[in-house]
């Protein structure tokens, strides 16, 4: 199969998004970690794509669940319930399954808050404007999850009091998203192709379980991801 990077969409959005990442960096910013987006089927055939697009996480975009966030200047706010796959070695290019697996410390929930302002079907320009990522609410880390583990999962996703998604199995959990530890290899070999690694400490959330959630203002969000504490967000009225 063609490497995603020889798409040269997809080599010039992330040459792009990479080069505004180390400016960022250069001044202030702190790195917390990459995200993955339109891993699943019929997204990467409507964009002609053959895995996952891949963008960068900051510290700065952490938000604290139970908060209340301004969406009223945003285009179109989208909140995102994932799975954060946090990272306890180093993971250098061209890992095979088994090192994948041993570099994962455990699992935990995080909603990302997304505003899609630019086309998705224009692959180049949504990897420079890395992929619509505004914020992050990031849940605790569940050790017992290390490697990746999704054995006896319980997931649900509330939005207010009506339930979006329940997800009570590996496959359902992953159905939008592609395989968690192939989507590890993946973000592992395609920073290695423009010079960059995953390191320990680092998080990667692994896209979201349902479709994308339009939130409107005074709405809140929750993601039950047991056993760790549910993480919610406000969006301001």
């Amino acid at each position: 199969m063609t490497a995603a990077w020889d798409d040269p969409r997809i080599a010039r959005g992330m040459e792009a998004q990479l080069r505004w990442r180390r400016q960022l960096l250069d001044v202030s910013e702190k790195p917390l970690g990459w995200k993955l987006a339109f891993g699943g089927p019929a997204a990467m055939e409507r964009l002609r794509t053959n895995a996952p697009l891949v963008g960068f996480l900051l510290q700065s975009a952490i938000l604290s669940s139970g908060s209340t966030l301004n969406i009223s200047n945003w285009t179109k706010p989208a909140a995102e319930p994932e799975v954060a796959v946090h990272l306890g070695k180093d993971l250098s290019g061209n890992p095979d399954r088994a090192a994948a697996i041993a570099a994962i410390s455990g699992l935990g929930p995080a909603i990302e808050l997304a505003d899609v302002d630019h086309p998705s079907d224009d692959v180049e320009g949504t990897l420079a404007r890395n992929i619509y990522q505004r914020h992050i609410v990031l849940g605790s880390n569940d050790a017992g999850r290390a490697g990746g583990n999704l054995d006896d999962l319980s997931c649900r996703v509330l939005r207010n009091v009506s339930e979006v998604g329940t997800f009570n199995d590996p496959q359902s959990l992953q159905a939008l998203t592609g395989e968690l530890i192939d989507n590890v290899r993946h973000v592992a070999n395609l920073l290695d192709a423009f010079g960059e690694s995953l390191r320990a400490g680092q998080i990667i959330i692994a896209g979201s379980i349902t479709p994308p959630i339009w939130a409107a203002p005074g709405e809140e969000i929750q993601f039950h991801f047991s056993p760790a504490p549910p993480i919610s967000i406000r969006f301001a009225r």
